[in-house]
């Protein structure tokens, strides 16, 4: 392990089967569970609502784990086939459960439909979907609704209104929870004619997953 440019955050390489991934850990002092988030297709552990949960929840008692796929660790510009990234999930997820508490399986878009696809079968203890891609943009034909519906554990989504990839409205009932980010697109990001700021933006994310949290059975 190595101490990277945040003090409160260590890195940990991991092999799996996919390539080299990497955890970078926000732990809690003392956690009763561990959250682990995976990244999009389009960017990497710097989105903001993943870095506002990582800043906010070991103050909780949640460790934050904020996983780096391997083709992002090796530096490529494109995510590979969702086979290749599920393989990469549970190949580090023995790296999560041996931080000891039990582990909530998330991510954002990409990485919340990973999550969604393994979480059971891996033994995790619910699932958490940020910016679930409901759907390609403009084609709901394509839906990817089988994927949420088929987690067999609590799962909450947290969708921006206005998510050209499926807004709130578009989900079908079923057993997750489902929080509505006023004005916010697929990257949680609002229009400056919203009169919304980043902060409460953040501040609806982070709350929403901390009342989820503790309310876990």
């Amino acid at each position: 392990m190595s101490t990277n440019e945040n003090a409160a955050a260590v890195e940990e390489e991991v092999s799996t089967p996919a390539g080299t991934a990497r955890i970078t850990w926000h732990r809690a002092t003392a956690p009763r569970l561990v959250l682990a988030l995976g990244h999009g297709a389009g960017g990497g552990i710097a989105a903001h609502d993943l870095q506002a949960l990582a800043r906010a929840l070991p103050a909780d008692g949640v460790t934050v784990a904020l996983v780096e796929q391997p083709w992002r660790v090796a530096g490529k510009k494109v995510a590979p086939a969702p086979k290749t990234l599920d393989e990469g999930w549970r190949g580090l997820w023995p790296a999560l459960a041996a931080a000891g508490p039990p582990v909530v399986a998330g991510g954002r878009s990409a990485g919340a439909r990973v999550a969604c696809r393994t979480g059971s079968a891996l033994g995790a203890r619910a699932v958490l979907a940020l910016s679930f891609p409901l759907h390609p943009p403009g084609r709901p034909e394509k839906s990817r609704a089988d994927e949420l519906s088929g987690t067999g554990l609590p799962t909450l989504v947290v969708q921006g209104a206005n998510d050209p990839f499926g807004n709130p409205d578009e989900f079908p009932a079923g057993d997750h929870a489902l929080v509505a980010v006023p004005d916010a697109d697929h990257s949680f990001k609002v229009p400056k004619r919203s009169g919304r700021t980043e902060a409460e933006t953040v501040t609806t994310i982070t709350d929403a997953v901390r009342r989820w949290l503790r309310e876990l059975p």
